[in-house]
């Protein structure tokens, strides 16, 4: 089990946790074999460090994966850019019976959305989950007492 990289008695990591369980999109970055970047939006489930997504198996992150495991993730930013949640890490394919939790939790979270299509109909397309282990996190957030900012691991 990875360590989880955020501290939910830190108000900064609490917010950022926050926006993780609830934002609807984290932007992932990939690296096709010449090193060209590659983002795109995708639905995800969080559950500190791992970042958990369901994809069509024939789609350009997928086969970037297979050659390359580092990954970005980023929310969109909020209040105006002053809210930013970005991290990095490794990316692993997987299969459903490795990722019962974050399917169920990923079923929650998106049932509004899916309306009255059933999350078993959805991952009949979308059936490649993609696992994301971050090991690097960044984020910053403007309260009335300033900018907290947060890098972690810290470096020294």
């Amino acid at each position: 089990m990875a360590t989880p990289l955020l501290d939910p008695a830190v108000p900064g990591d609490a917010h950022a946790a926050q926006r993780l369980a609830t934002e609807a999109v984290i932007w992932l970055g990939t690296v096709d074999a010449g090193g060209r970047p590659h983002t795109v939006p995708v639905w995800f489930a969080w559950d500190d460090p791992k970042v958990t997504i369901f994809s069509r198996p024939d789609t350009a992150k997928i086969g970037h994966l297979r050659t390359h495991d580092l990954v970005s993730v980023a929310l969109d930013s909020a209040e105006q850019g002053t809210d930013i949640v970005t991290g990095s890490g490794r990316a692993r394919l997987s299969t459903f019976g490795k990722v019962e939790k974050a399917l169920d939790a990923f079923g929650r979270k998106y049932a509004p959305m899916l309306g009255d299509q059933p999350l078993d109909a959805w991952l009949m397309t979308f059936s490649l989950p993609i696992v994301v282990t971050l090991d690097r996190f960044v984020a910053w957030h403007s309260t009335d007492a300033g900018l907290e900012y947060r890098s972690l691991p810290s470096r020294g």
